[in-house]
């Protein structure tokens, strides 16, 4: 996906990446509650407006041992009672189950879906438009009632197991083993499917579904795990620490959970001794120790939606997590916060394939977990909100904004990644954004960018510097892996020249450094006020030594907010450099070049942004590239191609080799209502001598 650009204030609810917009008069309405905790035990609690306490409370658990009502899997029964009386009362409930019966109805008017392989994504797209369709039906069933939405269900699983009148994949084989993320989804629909619906089934419809369960999922999953062959050609994710392994184990144990207690075969028994200790070695490990998803912002949708699926299913099933909800997860939902910005995401490296069934309703389950009421109120006014896992997983007991007392920076400090975010205000859409990451180029399962140093930069509704996202997945060597001489790093959205940072010797960045960063915040926080404005010496920096990262050529980089955070002041210092260094950053904004090359306006969106030059040495301006290969570039594989960016425009500076400089970019927001006057010229300060007051 190219960068991409957002318009419009006040007039709509959400941005197109699923950003909240406030209108004015609801922000200050929000803005006179205080945001209260997840109700405790010792708290009032209205009695439509929270869950009463779930009757199955075993004093042993066992991932085998499962509650004796249905459903079993994340809505038990007792949730179901209530639910209605909630959804009459709590606003937010309300809205979500019109969307869901809005979405069954558009679901149920269309064909069942058909079978179709696409590429290296297999059938993982049509699982999971299965799955959404399967969790909305049986949503609407058990709150209506009516059996129309369980023949509808009926035709699709039939359909979806082969026993359809067009065919569905290899016999035996239909949910394609190789791609297994697709039989993990597969699974998980049915499972949902079987469980939510048991009541409505009759014997034979039952039998059915609990067998295509078994057969084209379950035992596969075993086959995966115990047999060698299929193991290396199927079962590999059972030794990563990514989406795939949170996702299988994911799917597999919502399988074994619908069927176990029915299935005379000891599969479903079998399985969970299985996927559970696997996933505690392996998916439990996704988040770094600061939160930070390891793969990319994109695949924590992925990874953290199986992830808390399998969590609250052995929950609500058995009564016990078995130690699957580490800590680290209530750090990646705050993760999860930063990363987002007012335009969209920090969303550096591959963006991965169409979300469907996967949202950030994570958000719900994190924070109900760990009474932590912020993640529920960030979320719930998200647009991918609305679907039947946010009906269970939300506390409709929490109250307040979720920005407030909310840091405006944080530091996320492992060497993984590596990257801090820093921002004006958490509930503006025009807010000012900027992040930047250093960390490591490997450990990231092949899903991140040659990119210390790169950075966003969001101001009046508009990204102004962003990122490219994907390259195609079918590139050959795209998966290769992340060593130096990967094939990945060929092609340009992958590759350093690709990314909004320094290119230095017209070469990539080196895959096994690890940069060190230096950071500091004066830690405001946004208060109740939806329209708080920071004071004048409010500020972060973020300061990284990139010298291992271009192979020994000594070059720091910062960035920090100024006045008032109103401004963006990026510098590289470089010393004693003797090789080439090409300043990038990668804009949709129709670019002006000014002032003999020492400013640069952009327009993007009906704003504009001033960049600016300051103090450049002989020789060194702005200048204007297409987003392509340079011709010095290392040619790609035979037959490949890079994708194209179009609307996208590189702003470069080129620095001569061989002097020790430092190359000061200010970034000036032309904000509605300042003056020239308004706006401040920083003072030259090296990075090392940096502080929280050295720019005062």
């Amino acid at each position: 996906m190219s960068v991409l650009s957002f318009s419009g204030r006040h007039n709509i609810c959400f941005s197109p990446w699923g950003n909240l917009i406030i209108p004015l008069l609801r922000a200050a309405a929000i803005s006179s509650t205080i945001a209260t905790v997840i109700a405790s035990s010792n708290t009032v609690r209205d009695e439509y407006q929270s869950w009463p306490p779930d009757p199955f409370n075993p004093s042993s658990p066992s991932p085998t041992s499962v509650r004796p009502d249905r459903p079993r899997i994340i809505a038990p029964a007792y949730k179901w009672e209530v639910l209605p009386s909630i959804i009459q009362t709590n606003p937010y409930l309300h809205k979500w189950n019109n969307t869901i019966f809005g979405d069954a109805q558009k679901y149920y008017d269309q064909p069942v879906k058909s079978y179709f392989v696409d590429g290296g994504n297999g059938v993982l797209d049509i699982a999971r438009e299965i799955k959404m369709r399967v969790k909305a039906w049986a949503y609407v069933y058990r709150i209506t009632k009516d059996t129309k939405w369980v023949d509808r269900t009926w035709i699709e699983l039939q359909n979806a197991a082969g026993n359809g009148t067009s065919p569905f994949g290899d016999p035996g084989n239909n949910w394609y083993t190789a791609h297994f993320l697709d039989v993990a989804e597969f699974t998980s629909a049915f499972a949902i499917g079987y469980d939510w619906m048991y009541d409505a089934w009759n014997p034979h419809q039952r039998d059915s579904i609990m067998w295509s369960i078994i057969n084209l999922g379950l035992q596969w999953g075993v086959k995966s795990y115990n047999d060698q062959n299929s193991h290396w050609n199927f079962g590999w994710w059972q030794n990563v620490n990514g989406n795939w392994n949170c996702v299988c184990n994911a799917g597999l144990t919502l399988g074994a959970l619908a069927v176990i207690g029915d299935d005379p075969t000891g599969t479903a028994e079998t399985m969970l001794s299985l996927t559970v200790p696997n996933s505690k070695k392996n998916c439990v490990l996704a988040p770094s120790s600061d939160g930070t998803w390891s793969e990319t912002p994109n695949y924590w949708y992925f990874g953290t939606t199986a992830h808390s699926e399998m969590s609250s299913a052995l929950l609500t099933a058995t009564g016990n997590t078995y130690d699957l909800v580490d800590p680290k997860f209530a750090m990646t939902a705050l993760y999860h916060m930063h990363v987002s910005a007012p335009t969209g995401q920090f969303d550096y490296g591959d963006t991965g394939p169409n979300k469907f069934s996967t949202t950030a309703n994570s958000m719900m389950f994190y924070g109900s977990y760990f009474k932590e009421p912020r993640y529920l109120l960030f979320q719930r006014d998200r647009v991918d909100v609305g679907e039947p896992w946010s009906m269970f997983w939300y506390d409709p007991s929490v109250r307040g904004a979720f920005w407030n007392d909310m840091p405006f920076d944080h530091y996320f400090d492992d060497d993984l990644d590596q990257w801090a975010a820093m921002r004006s205000n958490w509930a503006d859409s025009h807010a000012l954004y900027v992040a930047m990451k250093a960390g490591k180029h490997v450990g990231h399962q092949t899903h991140g960018d040659l990119d210390a140093g790169t950075f966003v930069l969001d101001a009046m509704g508009q990204r102004w510097a962003g990122e490219l996202g994907n390259g195609d997945y079918l590139s050959e060597g795209y998966f290769s892996s992340e060593g130096q001489d990967s094939h990945r790093w060929l092609y340009y959205r992958k590759r350093t020249e690709g990314q909004n940072t320094l290119v230095v010797n017209n070469d990539n960045q080196n895959v096994w450094a690890q940069p060190t960063v230096k950071y500091d915040s004066t830690g405001d926080r946004q208060g109740l006020d939806y329209d708080y404005i920071p004071g004048t010496n409010s500020t972060a920096f973020f300061v990284t030594d990139l010298t291992g990262t271009y192979n020994g050529q000594r070059i720091k980089r910062g960035v920090r907010l100024i006045n008032g955070r109103k401004q963006v002041l990026l510098q590289d210092d470089l010393l004693d450099v003797t090789q080439s260094v090409e300043w990038r950053m990668h804009t949709n904004a129709t670019i002006a070049i000014e002032n003999g090359g020492q400013t640069a306006m952009l327009t993007l969106g009906g704003q504009t942004m001033q960049v600016q030059l300051l103090n450049p040495g002989a020789g060194v301006g702005f200048s204007i590239k297409d987003a392509v290969r340079a011709p010095t570039d290392p040619a790609l594989p035979p037959n490949q191609a890079d994708q194209p960016n179009p609307g996208v425009k590189v702003l470069c500076v080129s620095l001569a080799p061989g002097k020790t400089q430092s190359l000061q970019v200010l970034f000036s927001p032309q904000w509605p209502g300042m003056s020239v006057s308004d706006l401040r010229l920083p003072p030259h300060v090296h990075l090392d001598d940096w502080s929280l007051t050295s720019h005062n």
